[in-house]
Parts: structure tokens; sequence; C-alpha cells
């Protein structure tokens, strides 16, 4: 009984701080898309008088694939936000901006507006030359999430994504993810795979090679098919110096599939990306 309270208050606080927002979680990255709301969802299910306001700012940096299928990686920094609201509305720089529209004690549907930064040929002159960019543009995202619940707190997410410019396309993202033994009071992590598909349009914006995009640049030319796009598995952590002060990590391996891999502008069908954050809970 002693060890079921204790696996109970850890799930419980894992849940408290999972929050982990992100410096730049809108640019395409390996990271699953239940990585950016980890915890949210078991918040309510262990912990269900919640305060009407909670609020995280922190810095982070990224390490990540220059645009998706490239073997060369930068690093990006900037500011980490997660502003929540009873349960009904959120501002976070992983989830967008927006609210829970449905909901229940183990599960919710979310919708947001989101920004996608797009990719522009001088992320990586020499092999981009010629291709052209994908603007920045706006996101409709619509999640939902589901507990299963306390005694087995698999936590299952589903995220439907549509570009208003850029690709102009569509994206699912299907993932899940659990606590791990060994979190405690100050140290949490989770860990799951996910699964993402995308329509014609995405696929063809990121991966496809038009006629006059092969004479500019020299790559053969490509159509890019609907379909399976990626799948990956991923790790969250989070360790609180304090009740205000805590840092967190991600990290995630993605290969790519389906029409993205077989993509002539593609270096490597697999790749990985990881960031730390610095956060304040006030």
């Amino acid at each position: 009984m002693h060890g079921a309270r204790r696996t109970s208050l850890a799930v419980t606080a894992c849940a408290l701080a999972a929050l982990t927002p992100r410096a730049q979680a809108q640019t395409p990255s390996p990271l699953g898309e239940w990585q950016y709301s980890a915890g949210i969802p078991l918040e309510k299910l262990y912990q269900p008088n919640q305060p009407d306001w909670a609020v995280r700012l922190g810095v982070g940096s990224t390490f990540e694939p220059r645009y998706d299928g490239s073997d060369r990686y930068h690093m990006m920094a900037g500011p980490s936000l997660d502003l929540r609201y009873k349960d009904i509305l959120f501002g976070s720089t992983g989830e967008g901006f927006g609210a829970n529209v449905l909901q229940g004690q183990n599960w919710r549907v979310s919708v947001a507006a989101a920004y996608d930064l797009g990719r522009r040929a001088h992320d990586d002159p020499t092999r981009l030359n010629g291709m052209g960019n994908i603007n920045p543009a706006p996101l409709l995202k619509i999640a939902g999430e589901y507990v299963v619940s306390k005694d087995f707190p698999l936590v299952m997410r589903a995220a439907f994504t549509r570009s208003f410019g850029g690709s102009n396309g569509w994206t699912a993202d299907l993932g899940a993810y659990m606590p791990l033994p060994g979190s405690n009071e100050s140290f949490y992590w989770f860990a799951g795979p996910s699964v993402t598909f995308a329509d014609s349009n995405y696929m063809q914006s990121w991966f496809g090679v038009t006629p006059q995009q092969s004479v500019d640049s020299g790559y053969r030319q490509y159509d890019a098919s609907a379909g399976l796009k990626s799948a990956g598995f991923g790790i969250t952590m989070v360790y609180f110096v304090n009740k205000h002060w805590f840092v967190s990590a991600d990290g995630a391996l993605k290969r790519l599939l389906g029409s993205a891999a077989r993509s002539p502008i593609i270096q490597t069908k697999t790749e990985g990306v990881c960031d730390v954050s610095i956060n304040y809970q006030f």
C-alpha cells in the first residue's frame, strides 16, 4: 500500500510539473506532438483542484536539423511560455494559443492557432539552392487527448494541423506516452512513440521537386504523395530545483517514411532533436 502511494505521488507530481514549453516548437522537428503537452491531461485526473492561473516562463535552446531530412544541424534559442486559465484557455510556445472546447475528467479536445516558420533556401544554400522557400504561415490545430486511468496512466494524443499558406496542407500526428519508473517528487520523465501522416499538399511542398525546381536546383523531378510521413520515439524529462525553478529536457528520434523517405532532396532518413529549457513557475 505504501509503495502504491509513492507511485501515485510521483505520477501526480509528474503531471503537475511536466508542462514544459519549447523554445521553437513550431518549426518542423522530430519532436512528437505529445511532447509539447506532456503531462497536461494527467493534472486534472490526479489533482482536480487547480488554481485559476498557471504561468510558466523560461528560456531554452534546441539542437535540430536545418530542415526536415537534412543531415546538418543548428542551434536555436528563444523564450518559452506556457499560460493556462481555468483549464479552458491556454497560450504556449508548444501548443499555440487556444481553448479546450470539450473535456471530461480524463480527456479533452482543444482548438488552437499556431505558427510554422517554414523553410528558407538560405537554411542550407548548397542543398536548397533553386528550391525556393516555404513561407511562414499560421496554423489551425485541433487536438484530442485521453488518459486510460489512474492505475494505468497511458496518455493517447491525436493532433490535426492545417497550414494556411506555406505548404497549405494537413498533417495528423498520433502518439502515446506514459510516466516512467524512477519518477519522484523532484524528477519526472515520460516516453512514448508517435507517427505522422500528411496530405499531398504538405508532402509535395516539403519533399517534392517541381519541373521548375528541378531545372533551378539540379534535383530530379519528384512528386511526393500523401500518406505516412514519419515515425519516432521521444523522451521528456523535468527536474525541479525548488518549487519555482525547473529544468526540462527533451530528446527524440524520427525516421522519414513513405514518399518523404524517397525524396531526392533529403540527406538522411533518420534525424534527431534535443532541447533544454530553464523555467520559472509562479
